[in-house]
């Protein structure tokens, strides 16, 4: 019976039921469902799994009870795509949605502007987030990242300890209002990418643990490594990817998000933390944490091509950007530490005299691999604001983060992700520069919202993804430094697709509390447009030459684009 599918799926009006558990004596399916209440034992295969069918359909709830020994226990199908609870039961999933034909096809990279969220925080629950979906649409983005919503202990959490991964988060209403999310992003022109966990499972409520009742020393059991490889940042819980069974079950966890739920990509988070152990301090290699990623890579390739992989991985290498047929991991993306820290480094400086402006051009050019396009540059994530506990305006003055220079040096952290080589994102609130720091008990709180800083912000947005037309340049690869004052900390850059009027943008920026004079020609013949100013006392003028010539206030940027 191993051409039935792992997990439980239904046909025929009987639900069938497989699972692997090869070291168990016997294993049956435990119905708690009024009448139908009963144990049922399973058949098992040569490959390690256990399988039956049973009369029943959708609502059907489980669990597997397993033998070994002298021991008998109930297991949560690791499997289960719905659950009551990470503590209840699995419940069988009625694999129909009506999609009203989506066809959605995943921005190409030099479109995506990413807007970072947490469920539970930024709208309650998946139908709140996608009541929200107006906002960001207008605003300009063209992708949501959700951050986890595996099945997790509890009710509130960031969702990076994942205790059931096939199954939706029951807190935020479970797989039905997740596919009800992506169905209604994509009829707004949104991508849904999706950050998912392989590095560690659990490591609470995790019913994987020793899951048929074998295991080594103090280890997990089949699921996971029984040695030192174990050992991660959040508990002794690393999948032991050597074991083809592991390996199929993280791959066939990123097939479901792609086919069942039409996620457009994937965040694979802390991939440093799969490919070694000890992460950054690690000197050992796990070359099959590599290989899983190489395999989630071919199987997307394969199977969903277009869709997203990203990686979090923040150690600027490029062999995870590299294809499979080239020895690297296949990600399309990944988190850039060196664009974040720089940035951050130098607009947090209270002192201007210490604000690295070559440094920061380094950071806005990227690297030449891939042309700068293979990374995410942000100057907030959910990491950034909640581990520090500071929004970038909080960080340059705690006490009144509303300060005008807190605002300006803030904003132009923003202006030079969304300028720069790279797919931009911004986390939650930071569109009106919020300055509370993310945790997950904490909602949003939306009576900043409307304000002129952040009417400046999205104008950026759509300006960078192309809802708003002209900027075609901010979406090119093209960089060359206009000018570099270190003294004045004053810099000029142009960016540009294939160049010339209607291509060609440049940005302008000045990091000094003074104001400073710039005069910047145009490089190939027409005239400079202002499109955006952060800061209203910030006076712009086009000469009949079509030079740009303005006094820039303290802190503030001008983009301006070639007509």
């Amino acid at each position: 019976m191993t051409d039935i599918p792992l997990g439980s799926s239904i046909e025929d009006g009987r639900v069938r039921f497989r699972v692997w558990a090869p070291n168990a004596d016997q294993v049956s399916v435990a119905l708690a469902n009024g009448e139908s209440n009963g144990e049922f034992p399973l058949e098992r295969n040569e490959d390690g799994t256990w399988s039956g069918a049973l009369d029943g359909g959708p609502g059907l709830e489980y669990v597997f009870t397993v033998t070994r020994g002298e021991e008998t226990f109930d297991r949560i199908d690791p499997r289960a795509r719905m659950v009551t609870n990470s503590v209840g039961r699995a419940v069988v999933l009625d694999p129909s949605f009506d999609w009203n034909g989506d066809a959605f096809a995943t921005p190409p990279v030099d479109e995506l502007v990413i807007y970072e969220l947490h469920t539970g925080t930024f709208g309650g629950d998946l139908d709140g987030v996608a009541s929200r979906l107006d906002h960001i649409a207008a605003g300009g983005f063209t992708a949501i990242e959700l951050m986890p919503v595996g099945e997790f202990a509890g009710d509130v959490s960031w969702g990076y300890n994942p205790a059931l991964p096939y199954a939706v988060e029951s807190a935020y209403g479970g797989p039905e209002a997740l596919k009800r999310l992506v169905r209604s992003a994509h009829e707004r022109g949104i991508a849904v990418i999706l950050d998912v966990v392989y590095n560690h499972f659990g490591p609470s409520d995790l019913d994987m643990w020793r899951f048929d009742g074998w295991y080594e020393g103090d280890g997990g059991g089949v699921y996971f490594y029984n040695d030192h490889r174990s050992v991660t940042p959040w508990g002794h819980t690393r999948p032991d990817y050597g074991r083809p069974e592991v390996r199929d079950f993280i791959v066939d966890n990123a097939r479901m998000w792609f086919g069942e739920y039409h996620i457009d990509g994937l965040r694979l988070d802390s991939t440093i933390n799969m490919r070694t152990v000890g992460g950054a301090e690690g000197t050992e290699e796990l070359p099959d944490g590599w290989l899983v990623m190489q395999q989630i890579s071919e199987m997307r390739d394969g199977e969903f091509p277009g869709r997203l992989l990203i990686a979090e991985d923040l150690q600027g290498n490029e062999w995870l950007t590299k294809t499979v047929g080239e020895g690297g991991a296949g990600f399309d993306l990944q988190w850039s530490a060196g664009f974040v820290h720089p940035v951050r480094s130098l607009l947090e400086a209270a002192d201007d005299q210490n604000r690295d402006m070559t440094a920061l051009v380094t950071a806005i050019a990227g690297p030449d691999h891939r042309d700068g396009w293979g990374r995410v540059v942000y100057t907030e994530s959910h990491d950034e604001v909640a581990n520090g506990q500071t929004r970038v305006v909080s960080e340059i003055d705690g006490e009144d983060p509303d300060a005008w220079y807190a605002r300006g040096r803030a904003m132009c952290g923003i202006v030079s992700a969304l300028t720069a080589r790279g797919v931009p994102m911004m986390f939650q609130g930071q569109e009106w520069l919020e300055s509370d720091y993310f945790r997950d008990d904490a909602p949003v709180d939306w009576s900043g919202a409307d304000n002129d800083d952040a009417d400046t912000i999205l104008r950026l947005v759509r300006l960078r993804s192309g809802r708003d037309s002209g900027a075609v340049g901010l979406r090119g690869s093209g960089f060359e430094l206009a000018e570099l004052d270190e003294g004045g900390k004053v810099v000029a850059y142009r960016r540009w697709r294939e160049g010339g009027p209607g291509d060609e943008a440049l940005v302008v920026m000045n990091l000094s509390v003074e104001h400073r004079a710039v005069k910047i020609q145009p490089s190939t013949g027409g005239r400079w447009a202002p499109a955006v100013s952060t800061d209203p006392d910030s006076r712009v003028s086009i000469g009949d030459d079509g030079w740009l010539a303005a006094d820039l206030a303290g802190y503030s940027a001008v983009v301006a684009l070639l007509e």
